[in-house]
């Protein structure tokens, strides 16, 4: 008896779970404090910063071959991202990244899942603020200057089209995988696009306002002058518009039709 009635408790409740709406795909649980979310965006940029420029540094003491110090800076980062996204995602959704945080912005005020505007005012400054530290926290690990400003320019016209197409195509990635419930392979696939944006793009695929301000703040190999700033953040944020129309385009949902009588 005793069995039977701890079974039909256990049916009931699964029943009561399966009644209760469930979060979107890619939402935050709404019990989990903004604090906490911010601490994780700065802190995941922060670590994502460290990673891209450490890592930077630490294959220009090793080789002079340029191509060996890119192969070495976006293996790091494809792993440290791919970390940070597994470990984070649950927290704040591990964004650390503006573009994508007005992304979401943007289609939550559209009726879809997303951060509001209180969020989004808290999550940007966030991702700037760890960004930067994460810059000086690498350089002081290298036993560089803490802050010297990048003399890397990076302001030709095909690199900023570079990082128009980096980010329209992180966006329609993470949105993509968002339309069609597979956000769980996000850590994979994230990392794995960037790693080959690093490669198939000319600008390096930033595609990050809050990396594009950090890495200014650090004179080494993945640098770039604050001249050349403005017109990459100004791409990348293009590049957030295009990705939202081709999410628009790619994954646009049907009419359903009515059921017609028979006969």
């Amino acid at each position: 008896m005793s069995v039977t009635r701890a079974a039909g408790t256990e049916t009931t409740a699964e029943a009561a779970t399966a009644a209760e709406p469930q979060p979107a795909p890619g939402a935050i649980p709404p019990s989990t404090p903004l604090v906490a979310r911010a601490a994780a965006e700065l802190v995941g940029t922060a670590a994502l910063v460290a990673v891209v420029v450490g890592s930077g540094i630490q294959a220009t003491e090793l080789t002079q071959d340029v191509g060996v110090q890119l192969l070495a800076n976006s293996l790091a980062t494809v792993f440290g991202l791919g970390v940070l996204i597994a470990l984070l995602g649950p927290v704040s959704g591990a964004h650390f990244n503006p573009a994508v945080t007005l992304a979401e912005w943007w289609t939550a005020r559209r009726g879809g899942a997303g951060v509001t505007a209180r969020e989004t005012a808290v999550y940007v400054p966030a991702q700037i603020a760890g960004a930067i530290a994460g810059a000086v926290l690498a350089d002081a690990m290298f036993g560089e200057p803490l802050v010297k400003w990048s003399t890397h320019d990076r302001s030709a016209g095909h690199l900023l089209l570079g990082e128009v197409v980096a980010t329209a195509g992180l966006i329609l990635l993470i949105f993509g995988l968002a339309r069609t419930d597979r956000l769980r392979f996000a850590p994979v696939a994230v990392a794995s696009y960037i790693g080959a944006a690093y490669w198939f793009t000319s600008s390096t695929s930033f595609a990050n306002p809050a990396v594009t301000i950090g890495r200014a703040f650090t004179d080494t190999f993945a640098g770039i002058a604050p001249g050349s700033v403005p017109g990459f953040i100004g791409a990348q944020l293009a590049g957030g518009v295009v990705g939202l129309a081709l999410v628009a385009l790619i994954f646009m949902q049907g009419r359903t039709e009515s059921p017609q009588p028979a006969g």
